[in-house]
């Protein structure tokens, strides 16, 4: 079956004394930047307008992974269309901040910076998958990013 609906978004990282990833507090629960595409444009477009659009980071501060993509797919239902279920496809990107800027909070209620220490219970639908593939990928790159 093929999705109906698609998001893209970033795991985005940072490197203080320790490596750390950004989540944002939605009213609910955690989640990364991300969002759903719009016409015409590729996932990873999206995924770059999203992070920008919720963080207030531009493209110039983020260095991208071109050797990592998660995808994922998922069954949701929206309001919008009243409530019928759809297949869901997730992308995301790994992403490292270059310039250690502020988060500037738009969409979301909060946001944290996460200590890298797998594994990591946030979200067993989405969340946890991602970081379980980053940890194996990043056992792979010992000098990431490279």
């Amino acid at each position: 079956m093929e999705p109906e609906v698609f998001s893209s978004g970033f795991l985005l990282f940072r490197k203080q004394k320790v490596l750390q990833f950004l989540l944002m507090k939605h009213r609910t629960r955690w989640d990364l930047p991300k969002g759903h595409l719009d016409p015409g444009e590729t996932k990873k477009e999206a995924a770059m307008r999203e992070l920008c659009e919720e963080t207030g980071l531009q493209s110039s501060d983020v260095w991208f992974d071109p050797s990592f993509v998660f995808e994922n797919r998922y069954w949701v239902s929206y309001k919008r269309n009243g409530g019928q279920k759809q297949l869901k496809e997730l992308t995301i990107y790994l992403g490292l901040l270059v310039h250690d800027k502020p988060i500037l909070v738009t969409e979301h209620e909060a946001y944290e910076w996460i200590d890298w220490s797998p594994p990591h219970q946030i979200q067993i639908e989405t969340i946890d998958p991602l970081l379980a593939q980053v940890g194996q990928y990043l056992e792979t790159q010992p000098n990431w990013p490279a």
